[in-house]
């Protein structure tokens, strides 16, 4: 168990080894710690090497230099310059907000970044500021697109935030996929078996074994429908921004090819561009949906974000757990 605090100081020390600027290695470090404190490990030090080993073989650009092109007074667009996922989205979700707060609607495109880990964590910032927000983001193909057993799309997460009448923000960020590719991941170096449903071997046939998964393809949420929500993303983040798309974006734990590449869509809108009460209306509305009557076992119908909002609180002043493996990986990323 580690301290966040001194944790969060390890891994700024740990990236600035690698090149990383002081303000570029805080804005990495602390979405790392936040996942971890939301629950969410497999976005957080599970990554910290591969991101370091990209740093190392120069297809993450430590001293990136990121150009914001601006369009419209509410559209930008911005190359990432191959930074790492953290930095190119920490400007690209601010440039959003500062465009959104000046016309109503702030849409930026990101292309030549990396994985940027949880998209909810950007679309908090967004919140935080009184805005409605979409998140969408590409990812190295692991999913099958409906009808075939080859991998093209990514798990390629959408998210959306909104403002409500409590300090608990909306937030539901999720996955196109039946499973998260993280977990799969973790399963496969724990020998566990994953859930039988959400992924086939690389012959097409279903399978609960994890590394087969992995070499595999995994399973759209839902069908032909989370195939179409995979596909409208790598559209919205891939072919829209100029960044990699169509199965193109590389994997950033195995390819060492060249940079990701992988390209972000944020949208920001004002929420009373049509209505001056939105605050009420929206109480209404969540008190409605949690005003229904509730089947059995079931104490409270939460709104997406809340489950994470209850996980944070509980854990941001508690020490870090870090299983041994990554506390080995952190050690030696310290000493080396």
């Amino acid at each position: 168990m580690v301290d966040g605090k001194k944790l969060k100081k390890q891994i700024i020390h740990i990236f600035k080894k690698h090149g990383l600027s002081n303000k570029h290695a805080d804005i990495a470090s602390s979405a790392i710690i936040n996942a971890e404190i939301v629950g969410a490990h497999t976005h957080g030090l599970s990554r910290l090497k591969m991101y370091c080993d990209r740093i190392k073989k120069k297809v993450i650009n430590s001293k990136p230099k990121i150009k914001i092109k601006k369009i419209s007074q509410s559209i930008s667009h911005i190359d990432a310059n191959n930074s790492i996922g953290f930095v190119a989205a920490d400007i690209g979700i601010k440039q959003a907000i500062i465009n959104a707060k000046k016309t109503g609607i702030g849409l930026v495109g990101i292309k030549n970044s990396g994985h940027y880990g949880l998209s909810g964590y950007y679309a908090e910032q967004a919140v935080k500021k009184n805005l409605i927000v979409l998140c969408f983001t590409n990812a190295p193909p692991a999913v099958a697109p409906h009808g075939s057993r080859k991998k093209l799309f990514g798990t390629n997460p959408i998210c959306f935030g909104s403002p409500t009448s409590s300090k608990t923000p909306f937030i539901l960020d999720t996955s196109v996929s039946e499973i998260n590719r993280g977990k799969i991941r973790v399963a496969a170096k724990t020998g566990k078996k994953i859930p039988a449903g959400v992924a086939l071997d690389k012959f097409g046939k279903p399978t609960t074994d994890a590394k087969k998964a992995l070499l595999g393809v995994q399973l759209p949420l839902g069908g032909f429908r989370g195939s179409g929500l995979a596909w409208m993303v790598d559209i919205l983040s891939g072919v829209m921004t100029g960044a990699n798309h169509g199965g193109k974006v590389k994997d950033p734990f195995d390819d060492f090819s060249g940079p990701q590449n992988v390209g972000h869509m944020f949208l920001t809108i004002k929420p009373n561009l049509f209505v001056g009460n939105f605050n009420e209306k929206i109480k209404q509305n969540i008190k409605r949906v949690k005003g229904l009557p509730k089947i059995k076992g079931v104490k409270e119908i939460l709104y997406p974000g809340q489950n994470k909002q209850k996980r944070f609180k509980k854990n941001v002043n508690k020490k870090i757990y870090i299983p041994e493996n990554i506390k080995n990986d952190l050690e030696s990323l310290i000493a080396s």
